[in-house]
Parts: C-alpha cells; sequence; structure tokens
C-alpha cells in the first residue's frame, strides 16, 4: 500500500508540476503578445498594499454578503494550507510524519483545524449557491448563465474533496496518536479521531497512506487539468489576480471608472494633429489590446458578477460583459500559436509573417487568425456589433468585478477603430456626430440658443445671469457654472438650470457662465469611439477655460450635468485642463450646511432617488442628493433595490441617448417600472440624460394608465427650490361695505 501510494503520487506530482508550469511559461508568452503599456509599474508600494487589501480584505467579494464570506475562507485556505500538502508527501514516507518546528505546535494545530474547516464549508456553500443559480433554472437571471460548467464545478469539487481529506488525516493523525479524550488539538476533527477508536495501529497506517495519496493525487490532478487548458479562467485566476489587481489601471487602487484613457498606438498617446504613418487607431485585432488587456482576458474567472448588473443583459440584450471577456479570451489563446510564430497584419492587411515562420501553425490557430474581431455570426466574427453597440459604459461591471478587469476601456478600444476606420456605427449617431463638428452640441442647434434660457430666467424672475468677461470679471466670481449642452437646450433640463441658478442667486453666490463661449465637452463622442473629435472639442473648451478663468483666484467650475462634470475633472487634465469641478448637488449641500439655503415649504410625497452612472459609480458622489431630500420637509425617502454601487442604469450613456434601442426591453422602462414598485410620488435624479430618460418612460408609463397621474420626474435642485422659495401669499379676500 505504501509503495502504490508512493509511486501514484509522486508520478502525478511530477506530471502536474511540469503541465502547470509550461502552462504558466505560456500564458506568459500569451499576455506578451499584447500592446506595449508603460503606465502599469508606478508606485509600487501602492500597487502592493491594494493587492493586499483587494485579498486580505475581500473588498469586492465581501459585497456579496455570504459568498463574499464563504470565497475568502475557501481563497484564504487555498493558500495557508499549502503545508499540509508537504505533510501529506512526508506521510507517505512515515504515517506519524509532522512538519519540522511547527509540527504539533497547538496554535498551528488549531489554524488547520479551524481553516481547514472553514474551507470545506465555505466551497460547500459555493457548490450550493451554484445548483441553485443553474442556468437550467434561473435562464438569463443566473449570473452562471455562459459560464464553462463543468470547469467550475471540477475547481469546486476539487477543493471540496482536498478539504475532506485534510479533515480526514487530521482524524486518523489523532487516532493514530492515541487521543482518547477532547483535545484542543483536534477541535473539529475529534468526532472522527473517536469513530476510528480501537481500529487497529496497521488499518491506520495504511488509511493514512490512502488519504495521504488521495489529498495528492487530487491537487495535482487539478494541476495536471490546468495545465492542458492554459485559459481556463475559473482556475487560473486565483494566480493570475494578483498580477491583474497590482497592475490595474488607478495606482492609488481605484476602479477603472471615470476617465477613459488617452488612445494609444504601440504604448505612447497618438498626436492627433500629427499621427504617425504606422498608427493604430482603437483595437481590430486582439493582439492591438495592451498585454494588460490580454491579463484582463486570461484572469476572468466567470464569475458572473458584471453580468448580473450589466443593464444590457438584463433588458435582453447580446452583451454580457463576461461573456466578451471570455470571447476575447478563447479568441486570444487560440490565436497564440499563429502569434507567437511572428504571424501578424499590418496597417495595409499584408501578412507579416514568411511562410517558413508560420509552417508549424496548426490549420486552427491560422483559422482564427482570420477571423474578424468585430463581426456577425456570418462574418465569422469574435464580437458581435450589437454586443459592441449594447454598452451604456455604465461602471457596473467594473465595480463588481472582484479581479479588476477594465472592460468599458476595452469596450471604448473596439468602438474607436469601428467609428474612426471603418465608419461603421449606428445611423442615429451619425447625426449626433456631424451636430458636434458643425454646431458644437449634439441636437444641431445655433450657438445663440444656449442663452434662451438666460432670457427665460430673467423674464420669470429677474435675476440676470452674466457671462464671465463680459458681464462679469473672472476675479469677482466664486464659480463659473458649466450649462452643458442638455441643460442649455433641452426643454427638460432647462427646468433644473434655471432653478440652479436660482438657488445660487438666493444663496448669495457670485457665478457666471461662457453663455456662447460655451460648447460640448465631447464626453459622447468620446465614448461613441471618435476620440479624434473629442480630442478637438476638447482642446478647444480647455483653451475657452483657460482664458476665462486665467485672472480667477480658484479655477472653481460647478456643472449640472454628471458626464460634463467627469470629463472636465477626469478627462481635460489629459488635455492641459486642470480645473476645480464639483457638481451641483454638492455645492448645493455645501449651501444647505452653511445655512445659505434654508428649505422650509414642505414638499408631501413619497420620493425615490435614481443614482446617475457618471455621478455615483464613476465618481462615487452618492451622499449629497440624499442629503438634500432628506433636508426638504415632508419628502419620504424609499431606496428602489437597486441603488448606489448597484445603481441601474437609465439607459443614456456611452452615447445610448442618441441611439435607438431595438434589441430586448428599453433600459429607462427597466428602471422605471422598478421605480414605480415603490408607488412614488416622485422620482428625483441629479443628471439631464437620466431626467430626459426616465420622463420618457414615466410619460409612457402614464398613457398606459400604469403611472399615478401626479407622477413628477424632477433634479434634486427643482426640489430644494420648491422648498427654499418663499411661497406666493394669497390676497386677503375685500369685505363688501354695508
Amino acid at each position: 500500500m505504501q509503495l502504490a501510494a508512493i509511486v501514484i503520487s509522486l508520478v502525478t506530482t511530477v506530471i502536474g508540476t511540469a503541465l502547470a508550469a509550461r502552462a504558466a511559461a505560456y500564458i506568459y508568452k500569451v499576455v506578451r503578445t499584447g500592446q506595449v503599456d508603460t503606465t502599469r509599474f508606478g508606485q509600487p508600494a501602492k500597487r502592493v498594499r491594494t493587492v493586499a487589501t483587494e485579498f486580505i480584505g475581500h473588498t469586492r467579494m465581501n459585497q456579496w454578503g455570504v459568498v463574499g464570506v464563504a470565497h475568502w475562507f475557501v481563497a484564504v485556505g487555498f493558500f495557508s494550507l499549502v503545508l499540509t500538502l508537504v505533510n501529506a508527501f512526508g506521510q507517505l514516507f512515515d504515517a506519524e510524519f509532522v512538519l519540522p518546528v511547527i509540527g504539533g505546535w497547538l496554535p498551528w494545530e488549531i489554524f488547520t483545524e479551524l481553516i481547514g474547516t472553514l474551507t470545506t464549508l465555505g466551497i460547500a456553500t459555493l457548490i450550493v449557491i451554484r445548483l441553485l443559480s443553474l442556468p437550467s433554472r434561473s435562464g438569463r437571471k443566473s449570473r452562471f448563465a455562459g459560464s464553462i460548467a463543468w470547469q467550475a464545478f471540477y475547481v469546486e469539487y476539487t477543493i471540496l474533496g482536498i478539504g475532506l481529506c485534510i479533515m480526514m488525516l487530521r482524524g486518523l493523525e489523532g487516532a493514530l496518536a492515541g487521543v482518547e479524550s477532547y483535545d484542543p488539538a483536534y477541535l473539529v476533527s475529534y468526532p472522527i479521531v473517536a469513530a476510528f477508536d480501537g481500529v487497529a495501529h496497521g488499518t491506520l497506517v495504511n488509511l493514512i497512506y490512502v488519504f495521504a495519496m488521495l489529498k495528492i493525487c487530487i491537487s495535482f490532478a487539478w494541476a495536471i487539468t490546468i495545465g492542458i487548458n492554459p485559459s481556463m479562467g475559473v482556475a487560473w485566476h486565483r494566480f493570475l489576480a494578483f498580477f491583474n489587481i497590482y497592475f490595474k489601471r488607478e495606482e492609488d487602487g481605484g476602479t477603472a471608472l471615470g476617465a477613459l484613457r488617452p488612445m494609444t498606438s504601440g504604448g505612447q498617446p497618438i498626436d492627433f494633429e500629427d499621427p504617425a504613418d504606422d498608427a493604430v487607431f482603437g483595437v481590430s485585432q486582439v493582439e492591438h489590446f495592451s498585454w494588460k488587456g490580454i491579463l484582463d482576458f486570461s484572469t476572468c474567472t466567470e464569475c458572473g458578477r458584471c453580468q448580473s448588473q450589466c443593464p444590457a443583459w438584463n433588458t435582453g440584450k447580446p452583451l454580457s460583459p463576461k461573456l466578451l471577456i471570455m470571447s476575447l479570451r478563447e479568441h486570444a489563446f487560440a490565436k497564440a500559436p499563429y502569434l507567437l510564430a511572428g504571424g501578424g497584419k499590418s496597417v495595409e492587411g499584408d501578412e507579416k509573417a514568411t511562410a517558413e515562420q508560420l509552417a508549424g501553425v496548426s490549420a486552427e490557430a491560422l483559422a482564427e487568425a482570420e477571423r474578424p474581431l468585430i463581426g456577425t455570426a456570418e462574418e465569422g466574427g469574435v464580437i458581435d456589433p450589437d454586443v459592441l453597440w449594447s454598452c451604456t459604459t455604465c461602471g457596473a461591471c467594473v465595480e463588481q468585478c472582484p479581479v479588476d478587469i477594465e472592460h468599458i476601456d476595452h469596450i471604448v478600444d473596439m468602438r474607436r477603430y469601428q467609428v474612426m476606420i471603418e465608419s461603421s456605427f449606428p445611423t442615429e449617431a451619425g447625426t449626433m456626430l456631424k451636430n458636434l463638428e458643425n454646431k458644437g452640441n449634439p441636437w444641431g442647434m445655433a450657438t445663440k440658443a444656449r442663452l434662451d434660457w438666460v432670457k427665460e430666467l430673467k423674464k420669470e424672475t429677474g435675476i440676470e445671469v452674466p457671462v464671465i468677461g463680459q458681464d462679469i470679471e473672472p476675479a469677482e466670481v466664486e464659480y463659473l457654472y458649466w450649462v452643458g449642452c442638455a441643460g442649455a437646450l433641452e426643454d427638460r433640463a432647462k427646468k433644473t438650470t434655471k432653478a440652479f441658478a436660482e438657488l445660487l442667486h438666493t444663496a448669495g453666490v457670485k457665478f457666471a457662465i461662457l453663455g456662447k463661449d460655451e460648447s460640448c465637452t465631447g464626453d459622447s463622442a468620446r465614448r461613441l469611439g471618435n476620440e479624434f473629435l473629442f480630442q478637438m472639442l476638447g482642446a478647444q473648451n480647455v483653451e475657452t477655460l483657460n482664458a476665462a478663468l486665467e485672472d480667477a483666484p480658484v479655477k472653481r467650475i460647478v456643472a449640472t450635468c454628471p458626464h460634463c462634470f467627469n470629463t472636465i475633472a477626469n478627462e481635460y487634465p489629459q488635455l492641459g485642463g486642470h480645473f476645480e469641478v464639483i457638481h451641483h448637488t454638492q455645492l448645493l449641500q455645501h449651501l444647505i450646511d452653511e445655512g445659505k439655503l434654508i428649505p422650509v415649504n414642505p414638499v408631501e410625497g413619497l420620493i425615490t432617488y435614481h443614482d446617475p452612472c457618471y455621478l455615483g459609480r464613476h465618481n462615487k458622489v452618492y451622499s449629497p442628493p440624499r442629503e438634500i431630500m432628506d433636508k426638504v420637509p415632508g419628502l419620504r425617502q424609499q431606496e428602489m433595490h437597486r441603488h448606489k454601487e448597484r445603481g441601474f442604469c437609465c439607459g443614456a450613456g456611452g452615447a445610448r441617448m442618441w441611439m435607438e434601442e431595438r434589441i430586448g426591453k428599453r433600459i429607462n422602462t427597466e428602471r422605471v417600472d422598478e421605480a414605480l414598485s415603490l408607488n412614488p410620488d416622485i422620482v428625483s435624479t441629479a443628471c439631464p440624460f437620466c431626467l430626459v430618460m426616465l420622463s420618457d418612460s414615466v410619460n409612457g408609463k402614464k398613457n398606459e394608465g400604469a403611472a399615478k397621474e401626479h407622477l413628477k420626474v424632477v433634479d434634486v435642485a427643482q426640489l430644494l427650490l420648491d422648498s427654499v422659495k418663499a411661497q406666493p401669499v394669497e390676497p386677503e379676500p375685500e369685505t363688501v361695505q354695508a
């Protein structure tokens, strides 16, 4: 028995180690096929701290309650109990073997008992959760829909088997040691110790050989499996995740939200005024992604958290962030032999490799190399165009991913090639781009129309809004109010603009606007993929802002649109524009706290607040709007099921505001249905895009009789104004003299 156990264990170990090491080296080579990216190496101390925090604290996973706790024990057990594997090798040669130094040390014994038990219970919990959420039961609602089921179950049952072997060996060790009463060293396994009471010594020894062999063979059979499946993300993520988190985009440990990365070629930002002849615009081949992108694809564990939160997937559209990443991963590994042999296409589409270089490449890899990255099923495409254009860039996938995959950056990079090189994008978006180029706003309205709301406000209230450098000097201005295209030109958003201006006037805040000099920030153009147009609009705006605020003591800007807020604050620094930017809800909350705005008039009703994605997830502004509503008398707040970090998109982001939804349920309808389930009197938000999308859906529901006629959709600023503004005094009825 002992000899057989030793031979089987050692053979399995050697094969498993060799195959796993070979696969690790191969993964490294595949990742290296991506483009250079030198931005991932700064602040190593901060990066190490981020890895430690995210792993030890399980900061993403623990947002999921029981799942997070169970996974923590599994993850910690996988690495901390590796010494039990060493111990099992020793037991093959001596059934009474214990580890040097710590073997028999009570704290180590108790640690092994506790972590071994909790790891086993943790993986059992995860197995049950997976079984209860099978796609065969839940369909698209299952976050595991599309995941490679056999790989996930194999990994989970492997860990369960190892955990059971650890506990069985602990019991056999106690029985062999003659433990006859409860002992702290066998804190959990004592019932197993007791079960073997009276069993012959030789039998116990043979059982230890058997279970030590089982533990080793299960462990290294797993190594063999992952060794012959280098794209098995559900297994490899436990190693690759550390690297993927370390090399994440933000050095301070933040998620890859807010700003988009500049467009690069060969690892260097493209100079759009004088691009290099061989510059690659966007991503049209998998090798055009950076090496970090391919590491992202390799690290995906197929957990489906991104998929469960994605507004496109939840409304019947073909986009699943998980399936997109999985498709790119499988394509990258299938094409890798061709790339590693020197294959690749030039900008003109000519093959770079010689026939001799490609002679040893399999037919499958050569066929994979011919597949278009973006294309329909009939064209053999890796990613369907409907998948690419369904994304709202809401950031839910990036926010939820436990291994920090940067989905939005990859999606926008693919869009950039489609828009700038192929001119292939939804036709409605083309109108928006033309309007931006010709008129500086998505609606194509005349520049002078940007001041119509100013005239309306003066007519309604007598308040005059100054234009900076024209009616007021920059040095006198506390805040430059960036109105935005929607705020100046869209009727519903103009109500927010006027309400906010009136509130600033009431609070005595010195503010001014740019007026006709304001132009679109380029948010929609950039997220659609037209980086050139964004750069043009952005450079123009940065120049305008720098000139307007040159003499201002602080370059302070306030914006009512989260998209403008995000672009000016997070993306204009890439273009040389460094400004202090806040959202209007942040300023209003500050003015309330200072006592400059005092809500006194009750606004009666039940209210639910919709978090704009570019204010909430992208910029972590959650409290100010809610605190403002808390201060308004009469309002009763109730949160929708999906709110704050897990808030659900309105459907307008990622330039989707300008595209029709032809597949599945409308995203704004799904969001309004969630709001209506609370039977509110008011739906509030803090974004002009959200205001339009939610209003459209609510109006549709009213026409169907599915919503109360008095239900309102308003910006937080409008609510505050209603409460701050003095109510008109009704004249007393005249008395008739006798």
